[in-house]
């Protein structure tokens, strides 16, 4: 398992998920509430007493409505925006050099732990690289300084699990900056957790999130499933990790409209998508890389990932055509949305990050600052 992690307790949460376009909220208009936020009243009200009129236009009274009115909105504006439905950031970012990316991960890694952001996706290029993970062993860098100069590939030790791996120009990377603590172990894990105690109220049992393994069989699943788009039928493969194509014989897992234009290469299975991740106090870093327009010729310069028996592939070889890179970075989205159970909300720089913490935007829409009755209501 190509995982550097540390050993820490984790507590669940529930998570509830409303609809509307990229960025979710609702308007509150639940019992009791009629459009516009008027209550409705069933049966006849007595008038109230001249006494009463006065006790109600008293400065004390005023003073206490006024407070009152000030909670209520601040309920109805938490209940207006759905603070609790899962949301992941994807940031695309293009050609990074490494040490900019081992960088920024860093630091976004840190602002999660603090609660400052959610969960992000990170996806770019490298230039040309090879990277050693904790479990590398230095032989399996197989060219010399010179050579590797020669072809501009930088070397970088770094804290992921796993051993030696290239990233270069038309490899889709994806860094994951996630806390697990806030996926659950099993996507319907959610409707297995809630019981109904007595008065119809809901009770939401502890529930185990999400591990390391697990965490690791899910970016499985979703290069296995990006594959699947484009009709590259792809699996995984007893005691290694990543993505791996079937060998040319097994056909299985095709859609009916991919028809034959999946050409296997190989004669066995080969990798092409590879995962070595560290998880740190429950956040994650690192993440995947998956081969899409890549220059395999690169792979010769080490033994990738310490495997020898097995070659590796890219999504342009298996289809014997280039791809859009952009086309593939949107079907991964898709399927971390799915298969992590999240809403995926596309941000155009790592700074908007800041401002789209749990998925909202900075100011609410202009209908709900109207019911409300403020003009400068903003959440952060």
């Amino acid at each position: 398992m190509d995982v550097q992690s540390h050993r820490e307790d984790s507590a669940g949460s529930s998570r509830h998920t409303s609809h509307l376009s990229s960025t979710r909220f609702v308007i509150p208009n639940g019992s009791g509430l009629c459009k516009g936020g008027i209550k409705k009243v069933t049966g006849w009200v007595a008038p109230p007493s001249p006494a009463a009129v006065r006790r109600a236009s008293s400065p004390a009274a005023s003073s206490a409505r006024r407070a009152q009115d000030s909670r209520q909105d601040a309920g109805a504006t938490q209940r207006a925006y759905n603070f609790s439905s899962h949301v992941i950031s994807v940031v695309q970012l293009g050609v990074l050099d490494y040490s900019e990316g081992l960088r920024l991960q860093r630091k976004l890694v840190e602002l999660r732990k603090a609660g400052h952001i959610g969960d992000v996706l990170l996806l770019l290029e490298h230039s040309p690289v090879i990277t050693l993970g904790r479990n590398a062993k230095a032989a399996n860098v197989l060219a010399s300084p010179d050579a590797l100069a020669v072809r501009g590939v930088e070397v970088f030790e770094c804290d992921r699990g796993g051993d030696v791996t290239f990233h270069g120009p038309g490899q889709l990377v994806g860094y994951p900056i996630f806390d697990l603590r806030v996926h659950l172990a099993s996507l319907d894990g959610d409707l297995r957790s809630r019981s109904f105690a007595g008065g119809g109220v809901l009770d939401t049992q502890p529930r185990k999130t999400l591990g390391a393994v697990d965490y690791v069989r899910r970016l499985e699943e979703v290069l296995i499933r990006t594959c699947g788009d484009f009709c590259i039928p792809a699996n995984r493969l007893a005691g290694c990790t990543g993505a791996w194509t079937e060998s040319a014989h097994v056909v299985s897992g095709l859609r009916p409209d991919c028809g034959s234009e999946t050409r296997h290469h190989t004669s066995t299975e080969a990798k092409i998508a590879a995962i070595g991740v560290r998880i740190s106090r429950s956040v994650t870093s690192h993440g995947f890389a998956l081969n899409v327009n890549t220059d395999l010729s690169y792979f010769n310069l080490i033994v990738p990932c310490g495997i020898t028996t097995k070659p590796v592939t890219s999504m342009a070889k298996e289809l014997g055509r280039e791809l859009n890179l952009d086309e593939v970075a949107q079907s991964l989205s898709r399927n971390f949305g799915t298969v992590f159970g999240s809403q995926m909300l596309w941000l155009k720089t790592v700074d908007a990050l800041l401002g789209n913490s749990v998925g909202v935007p900075m100011k609410p829409p202009d209908e709900l600052r109207r019911m409300l009755g403020e003009d400068e209501l903003f959440l952060g």
